[in-house]
C-alpha cells in the first residue's frame, strides 16, 4: 500500500494508473472535470483526459465513469461527440466516493475529484491538498469494486428516496 499525497496524485492515478490501463478503468468520482494531460509537447499538446480515456477505449479497454455531479461545460462537450463502444458512463446525484480501479489489480482510494485541481495536474498554488491510498490489494480492490458495481447496475435505485433528482445519464451525448 503507498500513500498518495497532493501533487503525487497525477503521477500515481493519471500517468502510471490510466495511461497504462489495459483492460479496465473504473471511476467514481462526486465531480468531474475536462483536466489537461500533457503530452510533454508544453500546453499546447496538452490533451483532455476524455480524450486519453476516448483512446484508450478504442485500444480496447473498457471505460466506466460514475459521477455524482453535472460535469463541467468542457468535459461534456468534449463527451457530446459519439463515445466509443467500451467507453460508458452514469450518474448518481448521491455518490460522493472516489476511487479508479485500473484493470482490477490497481485502485486509488481517496479525496481527489476526477478534476486538475483534484489530481494534481494544476500549478502548486491551484492544486488541492488531496490524500489517498494507492493499494493492489485484492481483499481492498474487490469490496470497492462491488460497490461500484452495484451502483453501476442500479442496486440502489429501488430504494432511493432521491430518485426524483435523478438526471439523464450521458450515456447517450447525442441527446
Amino acid at each position: 500500500m503507498e500513500l498518495v499525497l497532493n501533487e503525487d496524485h497525477y503521477r500515481r492515478i493519471v500517468l502510471e494508473g490510466i495511461c497504462r490501463a489495459r483492460v479496465s478503468i473504473a471511476i467514481m468520482t462526486a465531480d468531474f472535470k475536462s483536466m489537461r494531460v500533457p503530452t510533454g509537447m508544453g500546453k499546447r499538446g496538452a490533451r483532455s483526459i476524455v480524450q486519453i480515456l476516448r483512446d484508450k477505449a478504442c485500444q480496447g479497454v473498457e471505460i466506466r465513469i460514475l459521477h455524482g455531479g453535472v460535469p463541467s461545460r468542457a468535459a461534456l462537450s468534449d463527451l457530446k461527440v459519439k463515445l466509443p463502444q467500451g467507453f460508458t458512463i452514469r450518474r448518481c446525484p448521491r455518490l460522493h466516493s472516489k476511487a479508479v480501479i485500473i484493470d482490477a489489480k490497481g485502485m486509488y482510494l481517496g479525496s481527489a475529484n476526477l478534476t486538475g485541481a483534484g489530481l494534481g495536474a494544476k500549478s502548486p498554488g491551484r492544486r488541492n491538498f488531496e490524500l489517498g491510498i494507492w493499494t493492489e490489494d485484492p481483499g481492498l480492490i474487490e469490496p470497492v469494486m462491488d460497490e461500484f458495481d452495484a451502483l453501476w447496475e442500479a442496486r440502489e435505485c429501488a430504494t432511493c428516496q432521491r430518485r426524483d433528482v435523478c438526471p439523464v445519464p450521458l450515456e447517450e451525448p447525442d441527446r
